[in-house]
């Protein structure tokens, strides 16, 4: 992926050392008049310079009428006049040397009309002079720890905002505003925040990359409607990767991609919101589900918690009860809830006769009449279950200072022990007992199962982290491999040039009529498959157009002659080339691997286990081409239907890393035609056992028209 072009920092928007204000107001109240009174009672440390030719003095400072009257440098202007007017009020801003502008002024593109072209001109004069420009129609910016309220959101009146590790961008004003109330709720710790309206310029992937590089932001948190510029949200989020950066992001918005999808499984289930998902798990992105989940996520990432080492993950309870509930939701987030050795066990139960000592280990409520076993269960559990992370729930016991206090001394002697290994603890707690968790480094949530899906978030942001150490540069391309054909094209052309990718297909050939179907099957060898051999049948096995297991000259002669009358029947319209004929493959996995054309991120691998059955199990994972061999791997851990991979009822375990190097060699033939490829599907893919590779059995591409 070649690196999108740069562009001047973000910068002066969010660390101005003197702001104007245009179409400042006296009222505060109104959109004018908010930006400034924040600014003014949060104690922003820099000049201040309200714009409006028909006052003196607004808010009881000096007015000007316009920027560039104004006697000293100004490096941030917040734009509120009318829409036609904005354009004009910018180019002030060029002529004066200011080099970042927040439009809160609506009635642009989400309008139509004039407000279109009024919208083009700002991207125009953002992109020839360097000014960088955020909105129009948003709500404007914050930095925390300059206390810049460039925003007239009612979310932020009053400050009331606790300096942190957390910045966040939205593409929906609306949402962000509520994720500052949300954040102040909750007394999350915030840095920098951001809408991006309708990005005439500063865009969703500007910020997290401007985040990225911030040196107090430990967590980024998006909310994403669409991207509008692949290879920089592809910049960005990498470059967040890279600086150790853990991003969250909610992403709304579902559609169906392409008008193939009748040809092309592969084209089917790659909406775009599956697409998304492969991008954001590609670049060691989470994906929230609610807005819960976003913030709880961002929370506990954005605490001094230890990495967790692995996904073995111990459970400690005074409810046997909740301790069941946080099983099942562990069970859920795929972490490893491993029972405690027979051996713990015993000592857990010299400790405490009637206590559940397996995994969740149920301390009952036992805790409060001997706050000793605290201490001991989790030593146990962390030096004998060897667990990587454990979550503690502890019922109402934090609504009580005296003993949490307690509580939380033996929880400190116990890290100290283990200072790598991650503790997250449910209770309903006090602001005071919760300030004193947070403050000793503990992360607390009142609601145990939100407890359970934080820690596997941190798990999944430490696997990713660890993905990411590890070279996975794409393959070259096969010398001498084929292009893609410009016209439909049958099964054994198809596998031909996927051959010539590094994806191994069944020895076969194409037979015009039954003599040479005859002869096919005898240079073969028995048993043979017989298949409809037509450009025009996407899917033969619909049409009954596969007949396999055949043995002798005698049923070949049969099949064709079914062939023929299947095809003459159920595809009168299909131009038919004969039949093909092939080996037998061996027995093995059936899966489907395949190519599609995102709109946005242009081609995208797709791997899936279930063969023609796929489009019902929708159990499928996606990447966007090319990448190497480690996030094949990752795509293949991803789907639910491995566990076939692995051998099941006696099977043999099958042959998991040459299915990673075929993924991985369509990924990089995908790539490198992108332009000339509309879809691929591999289908079956059939995983042979362990050292025996793979062989794709059917094929279908699908040039792009034009």
């Amino acid at each position: 992926m070649s690196a999108a072009p740069t562009r001047p920092s973000l910068t002066p928007l969010f660390e101005p050392r003197a702001i104007a204000v245009y179409g400042a107001s006296s009222d505060p109240t109104k959109i004018g008049g908010r930006p400034l009174d924040f600014l003014k009672s949060s104690g922003f440390d820099g000049p201040l310079y309200p714009i409006n030719p028909k006052s003196a003095q607004i808010q009881g400072l000096p007015s000007f009428p316009t920027v560039s009257a104004v006697p000293g440098p100004v490096d941030l202007a917040i734009v509120a006049v009318p829409a036609p007017g904005v354009l004009g009020a910018l180019e002030d801003c060029v002529a004066k040397g200011v080099r970042g502008a927040v439009v809160l002024s609506s009635g642009f593109a989400e309008v139509g009309g004039d407000g279109v072209q009024w919208q083009a001109g700002i991207t125009a004069l953002a992109r020839r002079s360097g000014l960088r420009v955020v909105g129009p129609n948003c709500m404007g910016l914050i930095n925390v720890r300059r206390r810049l309220l460039g925003t007239f959101t009612p979310s932020a009146a009053g400050f009331g905002l606790v300096p942190g590790r957390i910045s966040l961008v939205s593409q929906s004003g609306a949402f962000g505003g509520y994720c500052l109330s949300l954040i102040r709720q909750r007394g999350l710790g915030l840095n920098l925040w951001v809408t991006t309206g309708n990005q005439s310029d500063v865009d969703f992937a500007d910020c997290v990359d401007h985040f990225a590089r911030d040196d107090g932001t430990q967590v980024i948190v998006g909310y994403l409607e669409a991207a509008t510029d692949r290879q920089r949200l592809f910049d960005a989020l990498a470059l967040a990767r890279e600086n150790g950066k853990r991003v969250v992001v909610m992403k709304v918005g579902r559609s169906e991609a392409g008008a193939q999808a009748a040809a092309s499984h592969t084209a089917s289930l790659a909406g775009s919101d599956a697409v998304y998902d492969g991008v954001f798990r590609q670049f060691g992105v989470l994906r929230a589900r609610s807005i819960d989940e976003l913030f709880d996520v961002a929370y506990a990432a954005s605490q001094p918690v230890p990495v967790p080492q692995g996904r073995r993950t111990g459970l400690l309870t005074v409810s046997g009860g909740v301790g069941a509930l946080m099983a099942d939701v562990a069970d859920d987030c795929a972490l490893d809830v491993a029972p405690m050795p027979e051996d713990a066990q015993r000592k857990l139960k010299a400790i405490l006769p009637f206590c559940g000592p397996r995994n969740p280990v149920d301390m009952t409520a036992q805790l409060v009449n001997d706050l000793s076993l605290f201490e001991r269960n989790f030593e146990l559990m962390l030096e004998a279950g060897r667990y990587d992370v454990i979550v503690a729930f502890l019922s109402s016991v934090g609504q009580v200072v005296e003993l949490s206090s307690k509580l939380l001394e033996q929880l400190k002697k116990v890290l100290q022990r283990f200072p790598d290994r991650a503790v997250i603890v449910s209770a309903l707690a006090s602001p005071e007992v919760r300030k004193l968790f947070e403050t000793a480094g503990v992360v607390l949530f009142d609601e145990p199962t939100r407890a359970v899906r934080a820690a596997a978030a941190l798990v999944y942001f430490a696997e990713q982290s660890r993905r990411a150490a590890l070279a996975d540069v794409p393959p070259a391309l096969p010398a001498g491999a084929l292009p893609p054909p410009t016209r439909a094209v049958n099964e054994v052309q198809a596998k031909a040039i996927l051959a010539g990718a590094g994806i191994a297909a069944v020895a076969e050939r194409v037979a015009a009529d039954e003599a040479a179907a005859l002869r096919a099957a005898r240079e073969l060898g028995y048993p043979v498959v017989l298949k409809i051999a037509s450009a025009d049948i996407a899917h033969k096995s619909e049409i009954g157009g596969v007949i396999v297991g055949l043995a002798d000259e005698a049923q070949v002669r049969e099949a064709y002659a079914t062939l023929m009358e299947r095809a003459r029947t159920r595809a009168p319209r299909a131009r038919l080339e004969g039949v093909v004929v092939a080996q037998m493959a061996g027995k093995g996995v059936e899966t489907i691997l395949g190519v599609a054309r995102d709109p946005v991120f242009g081609a995208v691998v797709m791997f899936g286990v279930g063969g023609i059955f796929v489009e019902a199990f929708k159990d499928v994972a996606f990447r966007v081409a090319p990448f190497g061999v480690e996030q094949a791997r990752a795509m293949i851990a991803e789907v639910k239907g491995r566990v076939l991979l692995a051998g099941v009822r006696g099977q043999p375990a099958a042959d998991e890393e040459a299915l990673a190097q075929a993924i991985t060699a369509l990924s990089v033939y995908a790539a490198a035609h992108a332009e000339a490829i509309e879809s691929i599907d591999i289908n079956p893919l059939v995983v042979l056992p362990k050292g025996r590779g793979v062989l794709a059995l059917d094929a279908l591409i699908v040039p792009r028209a034009g």
